[in-house]
């Protein structure tokens, strides 16, 4: 479309210049084309403008749509499973339901994370105030299962923080689930700890190549493509941090890896 105004512009210039040579090299010529080709292009634009507004208003209706949908079936699991428990008797079926509500659980919190995603892109995200030892405890839980030998040692005073609360708590899924999946095989240990408002994890085990320490938070990077997962969790975790202005760092040290995060912009002042 824009081709086609050029074009029609500059035909118009030099037909209007062979019939009126006096206007060639006229400051109010080359303002009325000026406005000429503003005026046509406004007409043009606004009507495929409006079509292409229309569309993603559609699209993201639809997708407000879909996710509510989804809810509905992992509420209804979830009612039905817990009422199935109060009338099971039997051990062995009684631990089937559990895995089916703890599977429903999964799904569930998968359904908010895409939901999230979706406000993150198309609408603002709120801020909120929550705690840091609570938002801690609230991904170590998760982990329960997988954690297994794991010894996690928390050192921090809790603190209050102001910011997008379920970005933060994804930041800490993925932080400590790496911890979990990169640790030492023999003795694994992970330190969670508070400095001065620098929040730090170091787990035990094999360090980072120096070369790849600035490549870890590119999107899709895997410094070993054996390992289980897509390279997408850290690149979250900058993501977050960019947005929310909290400096980030990865070092080896000792026999470990450590990523600090600076919370101060996000520490809510008394």
């Amino acid at each position: 479309m824009i081709f086609f105004l050029l074009l029609l512009i500059l035909f118009l210039n030099s037909f209007l210049t062979v019939r009126f040579d006096f206007l060639q090299n006229s400051i109010v010529f080359i303002i009325f084309l000026s406005l000429l080709g503003s005026i046509l292009f406004l007409i043009f634009s606004k009507k495929i403008l409006k079509s292409l507004l229309t569309s993603d208003e559609s699209l993201k209706n639809s997708i407000k749509n879909t996710l509510h949908e989804l809810n509905i079936p992992t509420s209804t699991i979830k009612i039905n499973t817990q009422l199935l428990k109060k009338s099971i008797s039997d051990e062995k079926t009684l631990q089937r339901v559990e895995r089916i509500e703890k599977a429903n659980e999964s799904l569930f919190e998968l359904y908010k994370n895409m939901e999230y995603e979706f406000q993150k892109v198309l609408e603002n995200i709120d801020k909120e105030e929550f705690c840091l030892l609570e938002s801690i405890n609230k991904t170590l839980d998760k982990f329960e299962d997988i954690k297994k030998d794991t010894k996690i040692d928390l050192n921090l005073k809790d603190i209050s923080l102001y910011s997008d609360y379920k970005g933060f708590l994804i930041v800490l899924d993925n932080l400590i689930s790496n911890a979990i999946k990169y640790n030492d095989k023999k003795n694994p240990y992970i330190k969670i700890e508070l400095n001065e408002n620098i929040l730090s994890i170091f787990n035990k085990g094999e360090k980072i190549d120096a070369k790849n320490l600035m490549l870890v938070f590119d999107r899709f990077f895997q410094e070993d493509s054996s390992n289980i997962g897509h390279g997408i969790g850290l690149a979250v975790v900058k993501e977050y941090c960019d947005r929310n202005r909290v400096a980030i760092n990865i070092n080896n040290i000792e026999d470990g890896v450590k990523i600090s995060l600076n919370l101060k912009n996000i520490v809510k002042q008394a």
